[in-house]
């Protein structure tokens, strides 16, 4: 996939050659982790950053998912956020469920909108899908107001959604179609 330009940014799908870049952004942002599963006991290493780098790059090859990993235009070399599109499911449901999460001292800038819009966009646009949904922590304001922006509509709860720091958590529901907003 060819790299993405938005006004204020550029999208890039990237493979194993870049783990440095990518562990620095997970290292720089610890707080990541309030709202994840528990990560492998090998997670922050370059090995483990790679393998996983090159296994995404082929899952997008064979259109089964979508990372977009997210660069400020003007400083086009330091990851600044990530858009993910898993689970994906075609046939009759054309859906997938999105993730996000954007470096500490990139937030409330509005680089999130703009790069969330602009892969929802290529995914459906891409992808062929009809239904991309957000699940988010209750708790998760600055992610509930970001769907809300794009033009997610709230749809429920699902009660213990995920095992999050060892715990089952609810999550709240977010759906975009492919008509919302595009």
């Amino acid at each position: 996939m060819q790299d993405i330009y938005t006004p204020n940014l550029v999208l890039k799908v990237l493979d194993g050659s870049a783990a440095g870049d990518v562990l620095d952004f997970y290292s720089e942002n610890p707080d990541f982790e309030e709202y994840e599963p528990a990560r492998p006991f090998n997670f922050y290493t370059n090995e483990y950053m790679r393998e996983i780098l090159d296994y995404e790059a082929k899952v997008i090859a064979q259109k089964r998912g979508l990372r977009l990993w997210v660069f400020e235009a003007a400083s086009p070399y330091k990851v600044i956020g990530t858009v993910s599109f898993h689970n994906m499911i075609m046939n009759v449901y054309k859906s997938c469920q999105l993730g996000y999460k954007f470096h500490k001292d990139y937030r409330h800038k509005g680089y999130a909108t703009e790069g969330v819009r602009c892969a929802c966009k290529v995914a459906f646009e891409e992808y062929d899908l009809h239904r991309i949904e957000a699940y988010t922590m209750p708790t998760n304001n600055s992610s509930k107001n970001l769907l809300k922006r794009i033009g997610f509509q709230y749809e429920g709860v699902a009660r213990d959604h995920a095992l999050i720091k060892r715990e089952w958590r609810d999550h709240e529901l977010y759906s975009l179609l492919e008509n919302d907003i595009f």
